[in-house]
């Protein structure tokens, strides 16, 4: 029995052994295949490092190639649009010199006392000549009598006494500019004595201008008893309106219409459909005229179809005397004549017609 524990003891122990050398080599065998695997994942990992490196690299310079060519673009359009804005604003520049120069060449026209009266007559001609026909007014009349003082333009209205007579309407343009000026520096300035003092020059530059057209070109009857004052600009006809009194002044002093170019467009406006009616009213009395004229002749006319009309009967009463009684007596004295057959009778006509007939035959 001991011999047999002994085998048993020392198989066991070679069985272990065994064991052991087997779990050795397959430690052994598994570290190898781990560090194989361990192997080829660190060289798997090292090339996908550089894959994706390589790509990132590609990519950046993708990326960097669109942002420079992009950057570029939008560089060259902002240059280019700021180059268009500067261009802009020197012709800006330019266009703001010129009208520098003009406003500085109209304040010097204004200024002058002269260019002021003739900007102010051009102006009112041009209205003029866009409303009325060229004969329903004149330039540069003298309307009164004894008088070498022209107004600017004189309206042609029709007289009373003839067809063909006319009585002027006289116009004339003033132009206040320094009255007015110093009435706009007190309002900027907001002095209130200042503007009660510029209102009240402004006030008697008004009533002056107008007390010269009235003693100048108002002359009943060849012209109107009123006279039409024009100032160019509407602030400078707003500032007199804008004062009843003086409109008032204006019109019982002096006999003065004052009027701005709107407010002068329709005025004239007005007297053009005033001129249409009365072209109507006498063509009107032309056509009755003429429709007179006609009575008359139709009246005529009448009495000769009534004459005509009798000739005619008288010439158809004698028509059926000869054709009626005279005819009957003729064939009652023919009635014991022989007629002869036609063909005879139209050959002895046509032979007296030719005049082949003699008068050996006769006989």
């Amino acid at each position: 029995m001991g011999i047999r524990f002994k085998q048993l003891s020392e198989q066991a122990k070679k069985d272990s052994d065994q064991l052991r050398e087997n779990l050795t080599t397959s430690l052994k065998s598994f570290n190898d295949l781990l560090r194989e695997k361990f192997g080829q994942l660190e060289t798997k990992q090292g090339e996908l490092i550089l894959s994706t490196e390589k790509k990132l690299e590609e990519m950046r310079a993708t990326v960097d190639e669109k942002l420079q060519k992009t950057l570029t673009e939008r560089i060259g359009q902002s240059f280019e649009m700021v180059g268009k804005q500067l261009e802009n604003v020197q012709k800006g520049l330019g266009e703001m010199q010129t009208l520098a120069q003009d406003v500085g060449g109209l304040k010097k026209v204004l200024s002058n006392v002269k260019m002021r009266g003739g900007y102010g007559e051009i102006q009112l001609a041009m209205l003029l000549e866009q409303v009325l026909a060229p004969e329903q007014y004149e330039a540069n009349v003298k309307t009164k009598t004894g008088s070498n003082d022209a107004v600017e333009f004189a309206i042609k209205l029709p007289g009373r006494d003839e067809a063909s007579s006319v009585v002027y309407l006289p116009i004339d343009a003033k132009f206040p500019k320094d009255a007015y000026e110093q009435l706009l520096a007190a309002y900027e300035l907001g002095d209130a004595t200042g503007i009660e003092i510029s209102a009240k020059a402004y006030e008697d530059r008004v009533k002056s201008m107008a007390k010269t057209i009235h003693d100048k070109y108002i002359d009943p009857p060849n012209t109107t008893d009123f006279a039409i004052m024009f100032l160019p600009f509407e602030s400078m006809y707003a500032e007199v309106i804008r004062k009843p009194a003086l409109v008032e002044a204006l019109q019982r002093d002096f006999k003065i219409l004052v009027v701005g170019p709107m407010n002068l467009a329709g005025l004239l406006n007005s007297l053009q459909m005033g001129f249409r009616t009365l072209a109507i009213q006498q063509r009107a009395s032309e056509v009755w005229k003429v429709l007179g004229a006609v009575k008359t002749e139709f009246d005529n006319f009448g009495g000769l179809l009534e004459k005509a009309q009798k000739n005619l009967a008288t010439a158809s009463n004698q028509i059926d005397e000869v054709v009626g009684r005279r005819t009957r007596a003729i064939k009652r004295t023919l009635k014991d004549v022989q007629a002869l057959p036609a063909a005879e009778s139209q050959q002895l006509i046509l032979e007296v017609a030719t005049g082949e007939v003699t008068d050996e035959d006769e006989a």
